[in-house]
């Protein structure tokens, strides 16, 4: 056995130890590549955040523009299986909080459909189990993945208690309408998993996320550590949960209810 496939099992079995721990603690954050173009308007955070107004989003037919416009510009498969692969998608309040419900909330918050999507923790369980770095927290917050680093593992699916990410069993550009591919932006390939990525891509180029754009004011983003931000400003006049607080990740997305 040579030292690097000696040291890629001894690093994958610390991980996977680090797995069966939970996803509880301070967890590192590392570099790697993204397919972002650095440009003179990019957007700059400490910590990216998004702000979701429930009130405004909380139908399938609400949310679909918003999940056509996140897969149509990052080339998402459309897999009519299971085996489907999302970085957007409705689910109910239950699903969504099932911390939150109580059998006396107001039917109509009972039954709102609630956009999901990665949810960029500050302390994201998915970076620690990666034993390949190919998932990483940027210094502004985001949560990425370098495709290219990806072996395949799902150590990191396993590790988010969120379900954001998809595994490409098949090969995914079997399922793309090549006649309307984004050509700006990397199809992926089988066996690679893929999430959300806040749109770093647009962020570099001054452009906010795709949702965002076309959620026509119901999502706000921003940084949390700006009290003017459009993320800070929803949070002070808004009520406002998270998914799962009590695993401590630390989530990026907010929901206003």
């Amino acid at each position: 056995m040579n030292q690097s496939r000696r040291h890629f099992l001894k690093f994958a079995g610390l991980t996977a130890v680090g797995l069966c721990a939970g996803a509880s603690g301070v967890l590192a954050s590392s570099g790697g590549g993204s397919p972002a173009k650095p440009n003179k308007e990019t957007l700059h955070a400490t910590q990216w955040a998004m702000v979701i107004d429930t009130r405004k989003l909380n139908t399938d037919e609400a949310i679909a523009p918003l999940a056509a416009a996140c897969h149509a510009l990052h080339n998402v498969p459309d897999v009519p299986t299971r085996q489907n692969v999302k970085w957007l998608w409705a689910a109910s309040m239950e699903e969504a909080f099932p911390d939150f419900p109580n059998k006396y909330q107001s039917p109509e918050v009972e039954h709102r459909r609630v956009m999901l999507l990665c949810n960029h923790c500050e302390n994201p369980p998915c970076v620690r189990v990666c034993p390949t770095q190919a998932t990483y927290k940027r210094p502004d917050g985001i949560v990425t993945m370098d495709y290219h680093r990806c072996i395949g593992c799902r150590y990191c699916m396993a590790g988010c208690p969120f379900g954001a990410r998809s595994f490409n069993f098949g090969e995914p550009r079997e399922h793309l309408d090549l006649a309307k591919l984004n050509k700006e932006y990397p199809t992926r390939m089988r066996g690679v998993v893929e999430k959300c990525t806040f749109c770093v891509e647009r962020l570099e180029v001054g452009k906010l996320p795709a949702c965002v754009e076309a959620s026509n004011g119901a999502i706000h983003f921003g940084d949390l550590s700006d009290e003017n931000s459009p993320a800070r400003k929803a949070l002070r006049e808004n009520y406002t949960i998270r998914r799962k607080p009590s695993l401590g990740t630390e989530p990026s997305v907010y929901y206003i209810i």
